[in-house]
């Protein structure tokens, strides 16, 4: 009769043992993986128990250290009762039991089981846990605490440091990572992580990356006639036209096609009497190193779209403008009276001719590639930097994942190439051929 009693206590001690420690693991895998904006949101309109969610993910150390506290306090002891109780039962060989079914069970029910309903639905189980959750914490807290303060001294001698609230990735990144893992998933679209990605690199991009460079700006002569200015803007794509006298570096002015439309009605539609400088608006000088976030404040500020881009010895470097910086956010803007050159050109063997003048971030937008925007804004650029030098046409690098072969060289300037993804394996070091 004795033994049957003791088996009925060790089972029922196993099976709240089991419960408890479910209950812990549960827990720290549903707060953990519970989204903080949804019970951010369900705070707001009135929600207690995300409230409480809340509370205790501010004070996520705490919270973990109580949970594993709890969570081993209660499998160890289930684990040292039931053993007892087993070896008075069946001797020596009841250490062989105790250990084999008290390891199933804490296996499958107190850490698969739970751990794989909490992350099916973290934040319905948060919530369900809430209050038991935070009655928890506020009974072992304390100890959790000790026992971290602990820690750190045992720690400090070996100069190892543990910062509260401390994470690897600044809020940027989580953002960006949290977009892409949301975009593999299928619940972002590419266009939205795009965006989103785009917005998220307005401050780490400078105005030298998105700028048109002087070599592709359009700009007047201000010395022309002034009939033959007009046909300039009025056979021009852009509404804005830098206005230059003496050499194309020196720019006296920007030209708007409304001002000189509206001076030129006003004259009765006789362009020969315009002074076309005088109906230049000021330029706006901006150093290379502006970030696009910085400039598009500045755009806005002073209700302007066009500025020019210097370097540090002020020599004119190109232009940016709104358009430019709103781009790198929702991709390329096109109107009626754009001129449609992108520049990438996919084959049907999946390989792509791209301009060499073509912005890597505009090649990886239309491709979702991956290729390093670091060292060089173009295409022509990287490949310069990989090569260490100008290669010759018919020149082909494997480099980053793809192939890059020079198809046309003007000079000492690369203005086609063919991009070939090289395969899930592809050489890690570029070689020439």
């Amino acid at each position: 009769m004795e033994t049957h009693t003791d088996l009925w206590l060790a089972a029922s001690i196993v099976v709240i043992s089991l419960l408890l420690s479910a209950f812990f693991a549960g827990a720290e895998t549903a707060f953990t993986a519970a989204s903080r904006a949804r019970m951010h949101a369900l705070e707001t309109s009135g929600d207690g128990r995300a409230a409480i969610v809340n509370r205790i993910l501010a004070i996520r150390e705490r919270f973990i250290g109580a949970m594993l506290i709890g969570y081993n306090i209660v499998a160890i002891g289930a684990s040292a009762f039931t053993t007892s109780v087993l070896t008075a039962i069946f001797g020596k060989s009841g250490v062989l039991y105790a250990t084999a079914g008290m390891s199933i069970l804490v296996i499958v029910f107190a850490e698969v089981l739970p751990k794989t309903l909490a992350i099916s639905t973290p934040d319905r189980a948060a919530l369900l846990m809430a209050r038991p959750v935070a009655f928890t914490v506020a009974l072992l807290g304390p100890l959790a605490v000790a026992i971290e303060s602990l820690v750190r001294l045992m720690l400090r001698p070996f100069g190892i440091t543990i910062g509260e609230h401390q994470s690897i990735l600044s809020a940027t990144e989580e953002i960006r990572g949290q977009v892409a893992l949301l975009h593999r998933e299928g619940g972002v679209a590419k266009a939205d992580r795009d965006m989103l990605g785009g917005l998220l690199d307005l401050s780490d991009l400078t105005v030298s990356e998105v700028m048109v460079h002087r070599t592709k700006m359009r700009i007047i002569n201000a010395d022309l006639p002034s009939e033959e200015i007009v046909r300039e803007v009025l056979s021009s794509p852009y509404t804005r036209m830098p206005l230059w006298r003496g050499t194309p570096e020196n720019i006296v002015g920007v030209l708007h096609a409304k001002d000189l439309l509206r001076a030129l009605d006003a004259a009765g539609g006789d362009a020969s009497g315009l002074k076309v400088e005088a109906l230049a608006l000021e330029t706006w000088f901006v150093p290379d190193t502006t970030s696009l976030r910085d400039q598009l404040k500045a755009f806005l500020s002073k209700k302007t779209h066009f500025a020019l881009v210097v370097d540090e010895y002020g020599e004119v470097m190109g232009l940016v403008t709104l358009e430019d910086i709103l781009e790198e956010i929702v991709g390329d803007i096109a109107d009626e009276h754009d001129v449609a050159v992108s520049g990438v050109r996919p084959q049907g063997d999946g390989s792509v001719n791209a301009d060499g003048a073509v912005p890597i971030r505009d090649l990886n937008r239309a491709m979702d590639w991956n290729l390093p925007d670091d060292e060089a804004t173009t295409v022509a650029g990287l490949v310069i930097h990989e090569a260490r030098a100008i290669p010759d046409q018919g020149t082909a690098f494997n480099f980053h994942g793809f192939r890059f072969q020079v198809l046309r060289k003007a000079k000492n300037r690369i203005t086609t190439l063919r991009i070939t993804p090289l395969g899930p394996n592809p050489a890690p070091k570029r070689h020439p051929e």
